[in-house]
């Protein structure tokens, strides 16, 4: 009986607990910044992964070859707004004034 009553609180323990509520628009934007990077990041290098295979895989086609620099260029915007998605952020913070 008492393994049972310390395995229940165990679990109860381990429940998820509800989030606390965030205080300002400040927070929220910066809780936000750092998925907002990550996923950008992800697909930029899903678009150079894309890109690298279609050139090695070109054989020499040009519209390939187009196609695959194509994907370099938008890996290469990808990685910059990643880059800038916290001052972008941060210029969308002071618009709305948090």
């Amino acid at each position: 009986m008492h393994t049972t009553l310390s395995l229940l609180s165990d679990l109860a323990a381990a429940a998820p607990q509800p989030l606390a509520a965030p205080k300002s628009i400040h927070e929220v934007i910066s809780s936000i910044t750092g998925w907002i990077m990550g996923i950008i990041a992800l697909v930029a290098t899903m678009f150079l992964v894309i890109g690298g295979l279609r050139y090695m895989a070109a054989g020499g086609d040009p519209a390939q070859v187009e196609q695959a620099k194509g994907n370099f260029k938008s890996a290469l915007i990808g990685y910059a707004l990643a880059v800038l998605s916290p001052v972008i952020l941060q210029v969308l913070q002071g618009i709305i004034g948090g």
